[in-house]
């Protein structure tokens, strides 16, 4: 991983609106399984105020997504590769509706590992537990704001919870870590959450919208709060030697169980109601965002759904992409859909020449079989 811009230029390419936002397969169908005890809290900033400028609670509706994904993984130019990802479309077949949580319900997971693949896998493997089955979860949907404050906690949780495991496991390395970036959908309800430099962008119409905040030591509010806990950055590096301010894992550079470190598992948490409006999110390693902005992947992606409605051909796209613009890590992509298909589709077809039937005179018809000599 390497520190990269934390700005890029919104432009939607059918509006020509310009917006500055300042701030980087593995489909589930059966549980696994993990025991850990949660044993710490920590308190550091909360996501950037670019980040609540773009308005991420849409105007409520009566939307209900229609949820599809597709995904996709490539070593790049690296020996091997180190990301692992998530897509389950239902998570409800999963875990069951006891919960009486609003349908859809669908997870997915980007884990982006450094030092190895230890710690990535480790999580990947673990998640159902980790993030569901071990989580303090609300069990009942009864009213919105309560009902995903407590699910901002219950993720909060989930991602120390993890961190708290990849200590406890012997098979995982100190000097191995992993960011992690979930994304949870429950009905129109969109939670996602982040600790390190994979990103979530949204699509709401045409027009690139960042739902998370790269984690890296060029960003303002993580270089206040790392030197506030008596950490420093030298060459755009944390304590000069990791490129993130956030990850699992890294337990050499962590203090003990309890104590606020410069590094750490607590991951920003964003809370989406979806519309109409919104189209798709994208879910990446910091490889992609490496290479492009949030709007080319967007503007990529749309035109690609527009010609075959695929989610998975545009994962493929985006990372076949990222490998034309020399990209220099692994990279993963996850893009899903909140529409169906035939809602999704271009007027293409419409919109070419249509052949019409002409008819012709009968002195109109004589002129041209004379020119055609018969």
């Amino acid at each position: 991983m390497v520190a990269k811009a934390a700005a890029d230029v919104i432009m939607c390419e059918e509006s020509n609106t310009t917006v500055s936002v300042q701030y980087t397969t593995v489909s589930f169908r059966a549980a696994d399984s993990l025991s850990v005890e949660f044993t710490r809290s920590q308190s550091v900033f909360g996501c950037s105020a670019s980040i609540q400028a773009t308005s991420l609670v849409s105007t409520a509706s009566n939307f209900a997504p229609k949820i599809r994904s597709g995904s996709h993984t490539d070593i790049g130019p690296r020996s091997s590769n180190d990301d692992e990802h998530i897509s389950i479309d239902d998570l409800s077949a999963l875990l069951g509706t006891h919960c009486g949580w609003p349908q859809p319900s669908s997870f997915y997971a980007v884990f982006d590992g450094h030092g190895g693949s230890d710690a990535s896998s480790y999580v990947k493997n673990n998640a159902i537990k980790l993030f569901f089955e071990d989580a303090d979860l609300p069990e009942t949907f009864d009213n919105d704001d309560k009902f995903f404050e407590d699910m901002k906690i219950s993720h909060r949780k989930a991602f120390l919870l993890a961190d708290q495991a990849l200590a406890n496991e012997c098979s995982v390395r100190d000097s191995c870590g992993t960011t992690a970036l979930t994304a949870l959908v429950l009905g129109r309800h969109l939670l996602v959450a982040n600790a390190g430099d994979c990103r979530a962008v949204l699509c709401r119409k045409g027009v690139a919208v960042p739902i998370s905040q790269d984690h890296r030591p060029s960003y303002l509010p993580e270089r206040k709060r790392i030197e506030n806990l008596g950490g420093y950055i030298e060459y755009g590096y944390l304590n000069g030697e990791l490129s993130v301010t956030r990850a699992l894992g890294d337990h050499y550079m962590k203090l003990a169980s309890g104590d606020l470190s410069p590094l750490t598992a607590e991951p920003d948490v964003e809370h989406v109601v979806l519309t109409e409006d919104d189209e798709f999110l994208i879910m990446g390693c910091d490889g992609i965002w490496d290479v492009m902005s949030n709007q080319e992947a967007v503007s990529l992606v749309r035109r690609q759904l527009r010609q075959h409605e695929d989610p998975h051909k545009c994962a493929m796209a985006l990372i076949d992409q990222a490998l034309r613009l020399d990209a220099f890590d692994n990279l993963t992509a996850i893009v899903v859909c909140f529409s169906a298909p035939a809602e999704l589709r271009d007027d293409v077809c419409s919109e070419q020449p249509k052949l019409r039937r002409c008819s012709l005179s009968e002195e109109a018809l004589s002129k041209l079989r004379s020119l055609l000599g018969n």
